[in-house]
């Protein structure tokens, strides 16, 4: 059997940057053993896995497909920058010829559309609540040492602790930061927790004016730090959109590769997230 693949880098237009995603476009359902395998063999935060929900369609015609994501240890619930890449893949690469596309995933149905040069998917937004800073303690100093924090809100549904650093703090102390994920992964073992969001407040007054800056580490799905995290803004997007009293904001992940977000918070509790993607390979996976 022979299973194409593509890896993109999403929310970028550079190769190398942004956050890598492999995608495998199926004509048929593979056994979940095998998904999980391939992704771990990709070794990617996370590998997409597109198939055919009408087996009369093809992946130029069809507007609807099913959209799994995996990490090399695990499924996952919510994926933005794989679904980017999917939609990329279907757009650029199968030349499907629709304006928008859905994709049916275990967080409901998100549409893409082309924007440009890129694509606009709309997400659902995942507002977190305020927490007392005391509970999380051990978390918060595996993630941030010393460093003084702003305050802590929690996504329960998506399981990520957002932690917001000082304004006191500049750009700096978030891109240096080291945190070592075995280390925050024995800070947290409830199972209540599987990302920690660092973020800080943005300078929209400067060039090119991001609205906040995050970084994202996941290590109990298997990833230190995701690059860039598509679902990771469904929750920092209501959160600044709140603190910041703006609908539409440019957010920048600097991690040491590093992307750009356009976010926009709408009044059906609903988020657009907008991004470009740019392809490094292609070929098939022979199994």
């Amino acid at each position: 059997m022979e299973i194409p693949v593509f890896t993109l880098d999403a929310f970028t237009n550079l190769p190398f940057r942004g956050n890598p995603a492999a995608v495998c476009p199926l004509m048929h359902e593979l056994n979940d053993d095998l998904y999980q395998k391939i992704a771990a063999e990709m070794n990617l935060s996370e590998t997409a896995f597109i198939t055919r929900i009408n087996h009369a369609d093809n992946f130029t015609t069809g507007s609807r497909f099913r959209l799994r994501w995996f990490t090399p240890t695990t499924e996952v619930n919510l994926c933005g920058h794989a679904t980017l890449a999917s939609a990329a893949v279907l757009f650029q690469h199968k030349n499907n010829v629709n304006p928008t596309l859905v994709f049916e995933t275990k967080s409901g149905d998100l549409a893409i559309t082309k924007k440009g040069e890129g694509y606009v998917m709309d997400f659902p937004l995942n507002p977190p609540t305020r927490q007392d800073p005391n509970e999380f303690r051990d978390i918060i100093k595996a993630a941030v040492g010393n460093h003084p924090i702003q305050e802590v809100y929690l996504c329960s549904n998506l399981k990520k602790l957002l932690i917001r650093l000082a304004d006191s703090c500049d750009t700096s102390v978030l891109t240096q930061l080291k945190v070592d994920p075995v280390a925050l992964e024995s800070s947290e073992r409830s199972g209540g927790i599987r990302a920690v969001i660092i973020t800080i407040k943005g300078s929209p007054d400067c060039q090119p004016g991001y609205d906040f800056y995050s970084r994202n580490f996941a290590p109990w799905v298997g990833i230190a730090e995701d690059p860039v995290t598509g679902s990771a803004h469904t929750v920092l997007g209501s959160y600044w959109s709140e603190k910041l009293g703006k609908k539409k904001m440019l957010a920048y992940q600097c991690s040491s590769r590093g992307g750009e977000l356009e976010l926009e918070v709408r009044d059906d509790g609903r988020i657009n997230i907008a991004g470009q993607t740019i392809t490094v390979l292609q070929g098939m996976i022979k199994l």
